[in-house]
């Protein structure tokens, strides 16, 4: 059997020390998944001081000379997490920072950003050339985002690796002035509208997109949908020139940590052939919450971010009308402060019907997964989404908009869909509050027939997520990128 492709997989973020997204959970996940599938993987990040605290043995390397104008001189360590070999990139002057990776304390983007993901980026390209200072030299080097997408323009320009860039949310596309261009040390020739240039800015997102040698992104429907001009962010031109070099791979959980017969978080445990416990985690869900102990009527989810893009606003828009339906709702998350007062003054007008959580709470999610009857997740677009996952691998049917990894995971229950046993949670007819509220109507009366239920919740647990998947998937798209031109 042919040995499988070496990846440098590049990224600004690894869940748990660095996360401010799904990105985070990735980073985390897909290398270990590959490794396990045989693959030499090496994860490249940012030396951060939650990687510091976390890899305080961490094995000097090799210095690293300033690589630009505005890429000081920086050095290479070598950590280990669970086998998982990473390469931490020290530059105190630039990544020496509190909080978030990307924000200062006043919310406004780092402005020294281009120089801190430019050299990120540079040493991924570095690291898969012949000048290389390490011995090790990978196959591909597999960007992530925006903050590594410059890393593919490098190897283009001067030769190296083959080059993945994976697409996680493409509103952020990492554009700074002109003057950035030579500051990083790119050769004018990558000037151009076929290189680096976007609307007479340097995009670093743009430069990935045009110049890695295949594209991926993380589902096959927001493959699809950012193409089109509503979801491509001024990008989907470009896209659709390159659609024979875009993949949608859809992301996998953690099926560990995710897992309702051993979650040291639930109050009792239980799988697809013992979901009797599923009514105690209800009951303690009711109590941590503040909600009336009833289990004659469901209890829909919700964990996210409290903002429009992820429909939130619908849901307050209709949310008087969920104690007469009648039903329970339980809200855990943050965001927008006007929709936190809302939702906040929804839960004061419904006590015992509706409560809400404005915070952070890592158990409380697992809680939520596990004693809510239905999840709701009706996001304007969702590149993949995980709770839709963690909700159906919990038997906790999600309902949802169909879009991006939504659609590609979510099989609205019909007599079809059940005869054929697919159907695993409920699709809105379209994007409106109306239609939200419909959605919530059909999933009651579904509910209230708990044959028919246990059916969905059996059809959505038997699916399997894990990460194996999408690593066999990754696997493919390696052993691509070396047969394509690069």
């Amino acid at each position: 059997m042919d040995t499988p492709p070496s990846i440098l997989f590049a990224t600004a973020e690894m869940a748990p020390w660095v996360k401010t997204g799904g990105l985070g959970d990735v980073a985390a996940a897909l290398p270990a998944a590959l490794r396990r599938a045989g693959h030499d993987v090496r994860v490249l990040l940012p030396f951060y001081p939650a990687l510091q605290q976390a890899f305080p043995a961490a094995e000097p390397l090799v210095a690293l000379p300033p690589l630009a104008p505005a890429l000081p001189a920086s050095r290479l360590l070598a950590a280990e997490s669970d086998g998982l070999p990473l390469l931490l990139l020290d530059c105190p002057a630039l990544y020496q920072r509190p909080g978030n990776p990307y924000l200062a304390a006043d919310g406004h983007d780092w402005p020294d950003n281009a120089s801190r993901f430019g050299l990120l980026s540079r040493v991924a390209a570095l690291l898969g050339q012949a000048v290389s200072p390490l011995a090790w030299h990978p196959d591909i080097v597999h960007a992530n985002d925006w903050q590594t997408a410059l890393a593919p323009a490098w190897l283009h320009y001067e030769g190296g690796a083959a080059s993945i860039v994976t697409v996680h949310n493409i509103a952020f596309q990492g554009c700074f002035a002109e003057s950035a261009r030579a500051a990083l040390g790119l050769p004018a020739a990558a000037w151009r509208f076929d290189g680096v240039e976007y609307h007479g800015q340097l995009s670093f997102l743009k430069a990935g997109l045009q110049l890695a040698t295949l594209i991926s992104t993380v589902s096959p429907t927001y493959a699809r949908e950012i193409q089109d001009e509503a979801f491509g962010y001024g990008l989907s031109p470009l896209l659709r020139h390159r659609r024979h070099q875009l993949r949608g791979i859809l992301n996998g959980i953690d099926s560990k940590i995710w897992n309702p017969a051993a979650d040291p978080a639930l109050a009792a445990p239980y799988a697809a052939n013992r979901l009797a416990a599923k009514r105690t985690n209800k009951a303690a869900l009711q109590r941590a919450m503040g909600l009336a102990e009833n289990a004659e009527r469901p209890l829909f989810g919700v964990i996210s971010r409290l903002t429009e893009q992820k429909g939130l606003d619908l849901l307050l828009t209709i949310g008087d009308g969920i104690p007469h339906l009648p039903a329970q709702l339980a809200v855990l998350g943050s965001g927008d402060r006007t929709m936190e007062a809302g939702f906040l003054a929804l839960a004061e007008r419904h006590p015992g019907q509706i409560a809400v959580s404005l915070k952070f709470d890592e158990s409380l999610a697992h809680r939520i997964e596990a004693g809510a009857d239905c999840f709701l997740m009706p996001s304007r677009f969702e590149p993949c989404g995980l709770n839709q996952m963690y909700s159906l691998r919990y038997g906790t049917p999600p309902l949802v908009q169909a879009t991006g990894g939504l659609a590609d995971t979510v099989v609205d229950v019909s007599e079809t869909t059940l005869a054929d046993r697919t159907a695993n949670g409920f699709v809105m007819a379209d994007g409106s509050a109306h239609a939200l509220w419909l959605a919530m109507q059909r999933a009651a009366a579904n509910w209230y027939d708990r044959r028919l239920w246990q059916r969905i919740q059996q059809n959505g647990m038997r699916r399997d997520f894990s990460w194996s998947h999408a690593a066999a998937e990754y696997g493919q798209l390696y052993r691509d990128a070396l047969a394509a031109p690069h």
